[in-house]
């Protein structure tokens, strides 16, 4: 786990608080979506798919910002949809990271290196690449030749002028253990990116292609296969130890998706930004009007193949922080990485 020590510690006595207040249910990173609209047209996305009036749509500065103040959480992860296709995009992180939150804006980083310059690094900050493979493989993933290429000169260029960078890659059946092992070897070792995030993929509704999504015994033999021979230890990958430990089925959790909430265009998403059960204008109506005891695998049909992240990440840190043994793991992990 590469999270920056800085960062580690606020989650950490962030969560310290929430169980001292004795509170069951809070957000640990809210995902963000000012617009829907975007410059790619990826097989697996389900977010371009809004009518055209709606992909129009730019979320409001003071909506954006608003919304993460009203929830508390210690970090936001600004989505879409392109969010370097929204025109204030540069004002919402600004916002933001005066208000000391850690914002991720993820980005298929065609626009980067046009747009770089509204921003400026900060130990707040970091773009979130969007990489799913080698040159070939991102490339038919996004449905567009030379995307890989300029994502990674775009990274190169926003290393140099001393932004972090994170990437984000998304894995399907058509994945192997190898093209798993290549890419990340690739941003770990070449382009030598901060923090690296993994997910398999969701199969999401209104995706073009619903043939390549992984089901549970697939993710859990891939990850296992691909994690062999030290590699997890090697990579500077940002999960905690037992959502890795979950994704190559050493360990199983329930779904905690509250902890990870979307605020989007249609305001509140219940119950995460995979699936769409209606939106809620407030985040209390979120948390307290959401049966969310009917969610998860073994409960709703459309969560039977989910190993997303989204809803396994946040039950895997909160063990982490019920557990010693688990917690002295995990800070290990984070000081090697923040010594390499």
């Amino acid at each position: 786990m590469a999270m920056p020590l800085r960062q580690s510690i606020k989650v950490a006595t962030y969560l310290a608080e929430q169980k001292l207040r004795k509170r069951d249910k809070f957000p640990l990173i809210v995902e963000l979506e000012p617009l829907f609209a975007c410059n790619l047209k990826c097989e697996g996305c389900g977010k371009i798919q809004h009518p055209a009036g709606v992909l129009k749509q730019r979320m409001p500065v003071a909506q954006a910002v608003g919304a993460v103040l009203e929830s508390g959480a210690p970090m936001v992860s600004i989505a879409g949809g392109e969010p370097l296709m929204h025109p204030h995009i540069d004002e919402i992180v600004r916002q933001l990271v005066a208000k000391r939150k850690y914002v991720f804006l993820c980005t298929n980083a065609m626009l980067l290196r046009k747009k770089m310059d509204k921003f400026k690094p900060s130990p707040y900050f970091a773009f979130a690449v969007h990489i799913d493979g080698l040159r070939e493989r991102h490339d038919e993933s996004v449905a567009k030749e030379g995307v890989f290429d300029e994502a990674v000169e775009a990274i190169k260029e926003a290393k140099r002028r001393g932004f972090r960078v994170t990437t984000n890659s998304t894995f399907f059946n058509t994945d192997t253990p190898q093209t798993i092992i290549e890419v990340l070897n690739f941003l770990n070792d070449d382009l030598k990116v901060d923090e690296m995030m993994i997910s398999p993929a969701y199969a999401y509704e209104k995706a073009p292609d619903q043939e390549h999504f992984l089901g549970v015994e697939q993710t859990r033999e891939l990850f296992k296969k691909a994690f062999a021979g030290g590699n997890r230890t090697k990579w500077r990958l940002n999960h905690s130890p037992l959502f890795l430990d979950f994704l190559e089925g050493k360990v199983d959790f329930p779904c905690t998706a509250w902890a990870i909430p979307n605020y989007s265009l249609f305001g509140w998403q219940r119950p995460c930004y995979l699936m769409s059960d209606g939106y809620v204008p407030t985040y209390r109506e979120l948390i307290e009007k959401t049966d969310w005891d009917k969610y998860g695998r073994g409960k709703d049909p459309r969560c039977a193949n989910c190993m997303a992240h989204c809803g396994y990440e946040p039950t895997a840190v909160l063990a982490t922080m019920g557990s010693l043994k688990e917690s002295l793991r995990a800070m290990r992990e984070t000081v090697s990485g923040n010594r390499e």
